[in-house]
């Protein structure tokens, strides 16, 4: 394939009237003016934008499927819902349960590779729990809640080996900087989340490979006064650690957009990644639905862009998009488009480890790629060079 008349969106800007050459589903040329070969076929973009796809490295569902409902078809459904919306790349993630409920998600993500649809890459799961601080559980069930033990937390690792990407923890518990070695020595990301670790306890973690924290200023510590004295905590580590990584729900509701800004003020872009961490309302519209496994979940109402307990009293999950996440960072937050796309492409496939392959356009990677218009309304999506997705008309 020929991609031509596109404003590429590059890692350092947008490249006018641009055009790419896929081979055998890597991108093989970048630039301007690139001559057609013989029997390839031309993608006009008509002047639109031409992006490398979205990297969602934290979701829990959408499009009215959770991870944990418990089969095969329910991960594909969720992935194929956001893939509409941009994710070319997506990362299930569990919630706290039962050692036999995550079984059986992993027993259904494995089914669900097997799938020859088009659907985003899903290089392996996010696990988010059971090693949670009950002090900063947020939506998680107190029930499941364990300390990070070899006991707990081996058979885990060894009945989810090879499909298991990333784990958030509270690294403040008993046993959990043996679970950031062990994580690493596995080569499965280690996340914190759900924390009220100071910043001692951060940087104790930073030390043992504990370079992300999920969700910025959702389930997390920060600075209290502890006998006059002012203590610091998860979100402070954030700032003050360069290499630390953060992600962002960026819908505008979970953090405001005054807030967005001043964390582009004070935090190095590099290390900024956007998220949804949406539940199975993403993508849907507004009205009843179920935050968790359908079976087991609690009943939420979808609302002004968010979902909501019933009674109205808190938020109760994000039904946002990788595509919102992005017009929230130029639109409110005031980045540039090309900025906005790395948060959502380059940065996450770098902390994943898996920026050789894809995240950016550039000659040898996936062509993983979209094509999208001044609101970023999704026109077109390729996952290795396959068209995935295409608006209907």
């Amino acid at each position: 394939m020929l991609f031509q008349n596109a404003r590429l969106i590059l890692k350092d800007g947008v490249l006018e009237d641009g055009s790419l050459r896929v081979e055998a589903g890597i991108i093989e040329r970048v630039g301007k003016n690139i001559p057609k070969n013989e029997c390839e076929e031309v993608i006009d973009c008509r002047g639109l934008y031409l992006s490398p796809g979205f990297i969602d490295i934290h979701s829990h569902g959408g499009g009215d499927h959770d991870i944990m409902d418990g089969d095969a078809e329910d991960i594909i459904l969720a992935a194929r819902a956001h893939l509409q919306h941009g994710t070319t790349t997506y990362y299930p993630t569990t919630m706290t349960s039962s050692d036999e409920d995550l079984f059986r998600t992993f027993d259904c993500f494995r089914r669900a590779l097997e799938c020859s649809e088009a659907l985003p890459h899903m290089p392996g799961l996010h696990l988010e729990g059971p090693f949670l601080n009950p002090l900063e559980k947020g939506a998680q069930s107190d029930e499941y809640i364990k300390l990070p033990l070899p006991e707990n937390y081996l058979p885990l690792l060894e009945k989810g080996d090879g499909i298991i990407a990333r784990v958030s923890f509270a690294p403040e518990l008993e046993g959990a900087l043996s679970l950031a070695q062990e994580l690493s020595r596995r080569g499965i990301m280690a996340a914190a989340g759900h924390t009220a670790a100071t910043y001692e306890e951060i940087e104790r973690a930073y030390d043992e490979g504990v370079r992300h924290l999920t969700h910025f200023y959702s389930g997390m510590s920060t600075i209290t006064r502890r006998g006059g004295f002012r203590i610091l905590g998860a979100v402070e580590a954030g700032y003050l650690l360069d290499g630390m990584s953060i992600e962002l729900i960026s819908d505008g509701i979970h953090l405001p957009p005054e807030l967005l800004r001043m964390i582009l003020k004070l935090k190095d872009h590099d290390h900024i990644c956007l998220i949804t961490d949406s539940m199975r309302g993403a993508g849907m519209g507004e009205g009843p639905s179920i935050l968790g496994a359908r079976d087991t979940g609690t009943k939420v109402i979808i609302e002004d862009g968010i979902a909501k307990l019933p009674d109205r009293s808190c938020f109760a999950g994000s039904i946002c998009t990788m595509d919102r996440a992005v017009r929230t960072m130029r639109d409110k937050a005031g980045l540039s488009l090309s900025e906005a796309i790395r948060m959502a492409s380059f940065n996450p496939a770098r902390f994943m480890g898996i920026d050789s392959l894809t995240g950016s356009l550039e000659a040898g990677k996936a062509a993983d790629l979209l094509i999208f218009d001044e609101d970023i309304g999704i026109k077109e999506v390729y996952v290795s060079g396959r068209r995935a997705f295409r608006e209907r008309a």
